[in-house]
């Protein structure tokens, strides 16, 4: 990086930039640490800048069709980065006037030594942009999930419920919390209205999360209401053996060692799972933390329960991980499956015989999902599947399928009347039979 005057507001926008790129170049995107901003309000424009971004990726594509004749230039550092956080502040950001976010965006291209010579290009096309910004504001929002996703949705769910996903896509998701028990003066301190079981929605809030309510003293964790299902439909009665397979970032384990069962937390990730152990230490909750590849882990059939939580496509979590839209490819879901079958098939070899195993996947896609309990039914003869009723989900029918099992779409209107939509999720329900 180029030295650079210290303008106000340039080292936040600097940072969204280089994360930004850091996303359009495959990685998954990560919220901006302390160590880079110091001030929370800094981190949260930097982070609503590289998601604003990442959300109306498609448009900005579009837009960049019209006042980019040759396209961006390519091997120009942060340039892309640069533009495309531009334009979303022109067109959907309020932070600031118009000629201090090109003003900005131009100084943020001279702060990088490959990116600077185009910074007159930065200048002109935002400006073009600041022009037009009602028509491109305008422009339509088809464009915002990429086409072969959006025809398996349309098939899969119609056309209303992925019209109703481009909705959700543009909108900040709001926090789910996860209460470790009831509490309504709690809910009444966090601003938040409750929506399924122990799940708390905050849809609005100023403070950052570690300064909310509650957090100090371990009353709740972070989870999506989807999420919380799985381990909830596990049923753990205390004192069980239950395995968590690919347990990080942990909602579930905790869950489970809430309701008093023995559990092992398993998942590859060391650093996924130091996280796992530090939030279950603020929760005042115990569990066995394990490292290692769900495969290798062969201890016998010795678990009350088994709940895998399968590695997937994530492209039920476009909501709050916009960057799934742009990762993911027909061929890359494809090679999910037999991982996918081989862990059922392992999970179900941990089980004692009556034991339960539930899986699910947060994804979208009815290969990892739907597809998934046809398999299990015709090739692990030792699993049978048990119904999931509306009685389990407080007399929620819209999730159940005809097969026993819930698909949850974003598009769901959940109970009570909450808005701001729910993460994809499929969940499956077995039990393995007596010798």
């Amino acid at each position: 990086m180029n030295e650079t005057r210290d303008l106000p507001g340039l080292k936040l926008r600097l940072e969204a930039a280089f994360h930004l790129k850091s996303v359009l170049e495959g990685k998954p995107f990560a919220p901006i640490a302390p160590d880079r901003l110091a001030a929370s309000r800094d981190r949260a424009l930097a982070n609503r800048m590289a998601t604003t971004a990442l959300r109306r990726h498609g448009q900005i594509d579009a837009v960049f069709k019209q006042v980019l004749a040759k396209g961006v230039p390519q091997r120009a550092g942060i340039l892309e980065a640069v533009l495309r956080i531009g334009v979303a502040q022109l067109l959907w950001l309020d932070d600031i006037p118009a000629h201090s976010a090109i003003h900005l965006a131009v100084e943020s291209a001279r702060a990088d030594k490959r990116a600077g010579r185009f910074d007159k290009l930065v200048n002109g096309v935002l400006r073009s942009v600041q022009r037009q910004a009602e028509p491109f504001k305008a422009l339509n929002g088809d464009a915002l999930i990429p086409g072969w996703l959006a025809s398996q949705w349309t098939g899969a769910y119609g056309a209303d419920a992925v019209a109703r996903f481009v909705e959700l896509l543009v909108q900040s998701p709001p926090l789910d919390l996860t209460l470790k028990s009831p509490d309504p003066d709690l809910v009444a301190a966090l601003g938040g209205q409750p929506v399924l079981g122990p799940t708390v929605r905050v849809a609005e809030r100023d403070a950052a999360v570690a300064d909310l309510a509650g957090f100090a003293q371990g009353r709740w964790w972070v989870q999506d209401v989807s999420a919380a299902l799985p381990a909830r439909l596990l049923d753990a009665a205390p004192g069980e053996k239950i395995l968590d397979l690919c347990a990080a970032p942990g909602g579930k384990t905790a869950q489970l060692a809430s309701a008093g069962a023995q559990v092992t937390a398993l998942d590859i990730s060391a650093d996924r799972m130091e996280r796992v152990r530090a939030n279950l230490d603020r929760l005042g909750l115990d569990a066995q933390i394990v490292v290692a590849d769900a495969l290798d882990y062969a201890p016998g059939p010795v678990f009350d329960a088994v709940l895998l939580d399968a590695p997937c496509s994530a492209t039920g979590t476009f909501r709050r991980h916009p960057e799934v839209l742009l990762h993911r490819n027909a061929q890359g879901i494809a090679e999910r499956v037999a991982p996918q079958r081989r862990m059922l098939a392992h999970a179900a070899s941990l089980l004692k015989p009556g034991g339960r195993l539930v899986y699910c996947v947060c994804s979208l896609e009815a290969d990892e999902g739907e597809e998934q309990l046809g398999w299990v039914l015709a090739n692990l003869p030792e699993l049978e599947a048990l119904e999931i009723t509306a009685g389990e989900l407080d007399g929620w029918h819209a999730p159940l399928t005809p097969q026993g099992a819930v698909r949850l779409t974003p598009a769901l209107d959940l109970p009570n009347g909450v808005g701001g939509g729910l993460d994809g999720f499929f969940i499956a329900r077995f039990v393995k039979k007596a010798p």
